[in-house]
């Protein structure tokens, strides 16, 4: 989206890969809460209002969209957070579930750096506190040595925190958040007096994501759902909007790559559509289509468009071609099953044959450049 290279930081020695939301939408941010008359809950740095807007956008104030998706899903995330009660989004892989967790956190605290990423290896320590081993040692414990983790941090200064990919954690590392969620405080036995007890400020609580791929991998106890008011994030549904989706986020990337040409219009719709079809198993004449085990997420859909265009642009100085659609699709394709670059191929050599227009005789053309 436009609005989001506006606000990016141009000076030299300033540019970093992906600032935060609040970085790259800080203008917007400053003017909501300049305008923002309307009451807040205690801690957040917005209203509801103003936080929705910065969210879904507002053509009267000039906030641009920034998550494609139900504005309803978002009005009642902002108002369980608003509440004691965690909020969990769940949906397929690539739906942008950490990207409205990031806006949301953005919108209510001013900050979106407070985040656990989950994972086998995540332990409590990386949730709510470690410490300075030198320290510890040399002074014994003391609130010196503690290292807070992202959970102390909220809950001592009021803010949110993101837990990205909850159901990937080991149980035992997600039934820590059971009597934070509850009693919204963390002991820490080792330190005495006021220090070994951190109560939660107003403005804290908890944004988690969790896949459907992942569910029964991890799967959480009945307790912490109980914590958690659960929101599904579901793929964007109109095509037209996830090919105006992918082209934003592609010209975003491609122009932080160093690519000097915006991507080809038709070659993103050939692009979207193909991503659309392999991943609802139905071609657009209704008709079925092999479906892709892989992930063919509209986050995947702008990764691939990325890589067309740098491709194109680095090799022979164009923006890139469906016969580079189909170079970059198998890199998609063959990540969770080998079958799955056999459903690609028979799509290209069956669902794409005969369709009209110059970029779709293209992809069929370049079928042969699937290897495998």
């Amino acid at each position: 989206m436009p609005e989001q290279r506006r606000n990016e930081p141009d000076q030299p020695g300033t540019q970093v890969q992906r600032p935060p939301a609040e970085v790259r939408y800080a203008e917007e941010l400053a003017a909501l809460r300049a305008a923002d008359t309307d009451p807040r809950p205690p801690g957040w740095a917005l209203s509801l209002r103003a936080a929705r807007r910065f969210v879904v956008g507002d053509e009267e104030t000039g906030v641009g969209r920034k998550f494609v998706g139900d504005t309803a899903l978002v009005e009642r995330a902002l108002v369980t957070l608003a509440t004691n009660r965690g909020l969990m989004l769940v949906g397929e892989p690539g739906t942008a579930k950490s990207l409205l967790s990031e806006l949301i956190a953005a919108a209510v605290s001013g900050d979106s750096t407070l985040v656990v990423q989950g994972g086998a290896a995540t332990t409590e320590d990386h949730i709510k506190y470690s410490w300075n081993y030198a320290l510890l040692v040399s002074e014994g414990p003391s609130e010196r040595a503690l290292v807070p983790a992202p959970m102390l941090k909220g809950m001592a200064e009021g803010r949110l925190v993101r837990f990205e990919e909850i159901t990937r954690c080991p149980l035992e590392v997600q039934d820590s958040l059971l009597s934070l969620l509850s009693e919204r405080v963390v002991a820490v036995p080792e330190l005495e007096g006021p220090g070994g007890m951190v109560f939660a400020r107003q403005g804290f609580n908890v944004i988690a994501t969790a896949n459907t791929r992942d569910r029964g991998v991890n799967e959480m106890s009945a307790a912490l759902k109980r914590r958690f008011n659960f929101e599904t994030v579901f793929p964007i549904a109109d095509l037209d909007t996830e090919i105006a989706l992918v082209e934003a986020e592609a010209t975003a990337l491609l122009r932080r790559s160093g690519v000097a040409v915006a991507p080809d219009r038709e070659v993103l719709e050939v692009l979207v559509t193909t991503f659309r079809e392999l991943r609802s198993g139905v071609g657009r004449d209704g008709a079925g289509a092999d479906r892709l085990s892989a992930v063919m997420s509209t986050a995947e859909a702008v990764s691939v468009a990325h890589a067309v265009g740098v491709r194109g642009w680095f090799l022979r100085g164009e923006p890139g071609d469906a016969a580079d659609v189909v170079t970059c699709l198998a890199g998609t394709a063959a990540k969770d099953s080998p079958e799955d670059l056999a459903r690609l191929r028979r799509y290209l050599e069956q669902r794409v044959a005969g369709r009209r227009g110059a970029q779709w005789k293209a992809l069929h053309a370049a079928r042969h450049l699937l290897a495998g």
